[in-house]
């Protein structure tokens, strides 16, 4: 085999495993960048007081409906 080919091998074979490795290194920092950013945290939070609030008003609904029923019922009586 021609000693070009082999050294042109060579190069391109250590071009993509350093450009590997770099991608690899940039997606590892941007994965510790985003575990410690307050977003997720904050998303989180959010989630939790949206749930609260719809059980609130699920539960205030549910009391009217109920009301509404009781009230109609005791028209009729």
């Amino acid at each position: 085999m021609n000693l070009a080919l082999i050294h042109d091998r060579l190069h391109i074979k250590t071009f993509w495993e350093k450009r590997i490795h770099c991608e690899c290194q940039d997606a590892e920092n941007e994965e510790q960048r985003r575990n410690k950013s307050a977003l997720k945290k904050l998303r989180d939070e959010w989630l939790v007081r949206l749930e609260n609030r719809n059980k609130h008003l699920k539960n205030l609904n549910d009391n009217f409906i109920r009301k509404v029923k009781t009230e109609e019922a005791a028209e009729h009586t």
